[in-house]
């Protein structure tokens, strides 16, 4: 079964990003499970468990990740935002576990001057750290690949091969590979020779059994911009080649795809279109 899905708000509950999913016609989605502008936390009552597992059952979508909030930088030198960060992220896990969510998408983090190395050995051993006080459970850790702006980590794949290198426990960890920042941190992926480069990259730095979920978003800025800004599908600088590829790739039949592309402002349905844009993109074989 094709797993794709959106970004889906929570206004209203939880639940409500399920029955959003279900109306797109969705197999997969991704929602936050808070304010991702906030440190603020949101305690996840029993009632809201029960009622996002019924509704999870009644819409038989089980393909679901949660981002974390923008303001978690595990690679952060200042003390006090570094200890927030991990307290956030230890929150989100918990949050995401107790409401069988399987994947928890975080944006590795910025070193701020500190050096990316450095950056990259703080992100493991702040994880390392997480895990020691967060049971193990069915969700997964994902780091998304970055555009690499400012001093974002994990835009190149050696950098997201260091954090995981020194993980100590790597199968609670994996890869969500965003096209949008792939594209812009330098990885071209326009044609089915770039993409395929891209991919054989991945699969020997990476290993493409770790590749856990996917973003797809194509790019307003051009290859190696290292500027993280969203375009519809097929309407950016990456175009529709690449996408036509993610879509049929045997390989990643089984990875979850989520949109995360403009919702605009107006009375246009982006989602509709794009998802359309995307399923018109498949082979026979689906």
């Amino acid at each position: 079964m094709l797993l794709l899905g959106a970004h889906f708000s929570i206004a209203g509950g939880l639940h409500q990003a399920l029955l959003a999913a279900k109306q797109y016609g969705c197999t997969a989605l991704q929602l936050f499970t808070k304010n991702s502008n906030t440190w603020k936390e949101r305690i996840v009552t029993d009632e809201e468990i029960d009622r996002f597992r019924q509704v999870r059952e009644e819409v038989g979508i089980t393909a679901i990740a949660s981002h974390t909030s923008y303001l978690i930088n595990l690679a952060s030198p200042e003390g006090q935002k570094h200890h927030m960060s991990k307290e956030a992220l230890i929150h989100e896990l918990e949050r995401s576990a107790s409401l069988d969510i399987s994947y928890v998408v975080l944006h590795p983090g910025a070193h701020m001057e500190s050096g990316e190395e450095n950056g990259c050995l703080k992100i493991a051993e702040t994880i390392n750290e997480v895990f020691d006080r967060v049971p193990p459970r069915e969700t997964k850790l994902l780091l998304e690949t970055t555009a690499g702006q400012g001093t974002n980590i994990g835009y190149t794949f050696e950098q997201l091969a260091l954090i995981i290198k020194h993980i100590k426990d790597k199968n609670r960890v994996g890869i969500c590979f965003d096209t949008c920042h792939t594209f812009a941190a330098g990885y071209d992926i326009r044609t089915p020779e770039a993409y395929a480069k891209t991919m054989e990259k991945f699969d020997e730095i990476l290993g493409l059994n770790n590749l856990q979920l996917i973003h797809l978003n194509d790019s307003k800025k051009g290859l190696g911009s290292r500027i993280d800004r969203h375009e519809h599908i097929g309407k950016g600088m990456i175009g529709s080649a690449a996408f036509k590829e993610i879509m049929n790739e045997k390989r990643l039949e089984n990875v979850p795809k989520i949109l995360e592309t403009p919702k605009g402002k107006g009375e246009t349905d982006y989602d509709k279109i794009n998802l359309k844009v995307l399923r018109n993109m498949m082979v026979e074989r689906y």
